[in-house]
């Protein structure tokens, strides 16, 4: 089968602080041949950076809890805890997002950069691809309130050990989906980290 789509038609639904377009298309089916004419509305964004700031000498995970209008119809749910992430301006590649959201959300210098993966949030509907990194960290000294006042940015940032963190996904106290597979990741990298920074240390 060779994979093939056509856009009929492309309309501007809405353009505000997102864009919302609608699209007429088709394309090849598994089976052969095309699928009718469909009909899906996309909702367009910016791509956007995640990273998940961990210090490993102290075991430390850095979390932050803001205001999120997608979770506001749960009315005593609707801040998250999530991990520092941003959206990638014009001419910015997303490790250049990665440093500068940290210091802004999370006051946070990265020691070391790691890319963890590339992946869709929600491709059914959404354009954006989240760059997920992991920010090496010296937590000894994160904390307090932060964000940018002309983004209206309230962000609390505390940390936790990784074992409180990975018992809060546990517990359901990490709803966002983001923050979920980045802890499930240091889950399986947490060890080599740790023993990582330890030889650098030494070294």
């Amino acid at each position: 089968m060779k994979k093939q789509f056509e856009i009929i038609n492309k309309d501007l639904v809405y353009d505000g602080f997102f864009v919302m377009e609608k699209y007429r298309l088709k394309h090849t089916l598994f089976a052969g041949g095309w699928s009718g004419e469909i009909s899906r509305e996309l909702f367009r964004r910016s791509n956007c950076v995640a990273v998940l700031l961990y210090d490993p000498d102290a075991d430390k995970v850095v979390l932050i809890e803001q205001f999120r209008v997608g979770a506001a119809t749960n009315t005593d749910r609707a801040w998250l805890v999530e991990i520092v992430a941003g959206a990638i301006d014009e001419g910015e590649t997303p490790e250049q997002v990665a440093y500068r959201e940290s210091k802004e959300e999370a006051g946070c210098d990265i020691k070391e950069l790691t890319l963890i993966n590339r992946f869709y949030t929600t491709p059914g509907g959404s354009s954006e691809q989240i760059s997920l990194f992991y920010g090496r960290v010296d937590s000894s000294q994160i904390g307090g309130i932060h964000g940018l006042d002309h983004e209206d940015e309230d962000i609390l940032v505390y940390t936790v050990s990784f074992d409180e963190a990975y018992k809060m996904l546990e517990e359901g106290k990490i709803e966002s989906g983001i923050p979920i597979i980045a802890i499930q990741w240091l889950a399986l990298h947490r060890q080599t980290l740790r023993q990582m920074a330890n030889l650098n240390y030494v070294a």
